[in-house]
């Protein structure tokens, strides 16, 4: 897996699929046994596995579900971007830009995939994925698409979590459930809808931000981009660099110069000594800030 994360770390998967589309993903998944645990990787970023890999199956949407086009309204009109859960974020960016539309630019700074800011409801400078969401398709353990709407969602600051109606369920439920392997859904497509705008300020829009994100984060080595969520009213890179963590370094990790809420792979980093440091993190600003930090990255798999 340390080929397809980010990070450059991870012990093998002991299944791996990458769809060939979405149907083709749905015939997958009818296959599976009960139980069967299932990850769904897009460009591996967010995303931290452990050294001695991850049980079941990981699908990877990458490079496989990576449709992108415009969809029209009832009248004809270009109303703003379908794109599959293997999607770069940016080339959504870029595709609206390039078609007169604006509000998209900040996905232009999420290093990862449509599927992941859609589960994560991803946002940078300001905005947030799902604010320009009109519609989702998604897939559970038993191959089965639905074709889902914001209502249907609990979302909020780098959550979002499905609300399940009884009658769906087959069972008496007050509107959320834990999910099973085969209940539990997943992003694979999504309908953007944004404002009509000038494409020449969208694209400048852009480069200014890419360029503000290469100044101030480590683009050039291995990371999973934010750490930590900002806790309310703060910053996580403000609370650990004010707690001298900057540089802190355990093994091959090490908390970036560049940007405090950033680890990076300095070389040879393991995932063990990366989830080592953000443990380390967390506890140096509770006991010296108060704050106990919550981790954006996700992590998966089995220690060595």
């Amino acid at each position: 897996m340390r080929l397809h994360t980010s990070w450059r770390v991870g012990g093998p998967a002991e299944r791996f699929y990458i769809p060939a589309d979405i149907a083709d993903l749905s015939h997958f998944l009818q296959g599976l046994p009960p139980g069967e645990p299932v990850h769904f990787v897009g460009l591996g970023s967010n995303l931290l596995v452990r050294d001695g890999g991850v049980r079941g199956t990981v699908v990877l949407m990458h490079g496989a579900l990576n449709q992108a086009t415009l969809w029209h309204d009832d009248q004809g009109k270009a109303a703003g971007v379908y794109a599959e859960a293997g999607v770069a974020s940016p080339k959504v960016a870029r595709i609206a830009a390039l078609n007169g539309f604006e509000g998209a630019e900040f996905l232009a700074g999420i290093p990862g995939t449509v599927g992941g800011a859609l589960a994560m409801n991803a946002g940078c400078y300001g905005a947030e994925t799902w604010q320009f969401v009109t519609e989702v398709l998604t897939i559970d353990g038993l191959g089965t698409l639905r074709r889902r709407f914001p209502q249907d969602f609990d979302i909020g600051y780098r959550h979002v979590g499905m609300k399940v109606r009884s009658e769906e369920l087959g069972v008496r439920s007050e509107n959320r459930h834990e999910p099973t392997p085969h209940s539990k859904e997943w992003f694979v497509a999504a309908w953007f809808a944004f404002n009509r705008g000038n494409g020449d300020v969208s694209r400048q829009k852009i480069r200014v931000l890419l360029e503000k994100r290469v100044a101030s984060q480590p683009i050039g080595t291995p990371n999973a981009g934010s750490v930590f969520r900002n806790p309310p009213g703060d910053h996580a890179a403000r609370l650990i660099e004010a707690c001298g963590l900057k540089g802190t370094v355990i093994g091959g990790a090490m908390v970036s110069e560049k940007h405090a809420n950033f680890i990076v792979n300095a070389g040879t980093a393991t995932a063990a000594e990366i989830e080592a440091l953000i443990a380390r993190v967390r506890q140096t600003v509770k006991e010296r800030r108060g704050v106990e930090l919550v981790t954006e990255v996700r992590v998966i798999g089995e220690k060595a």
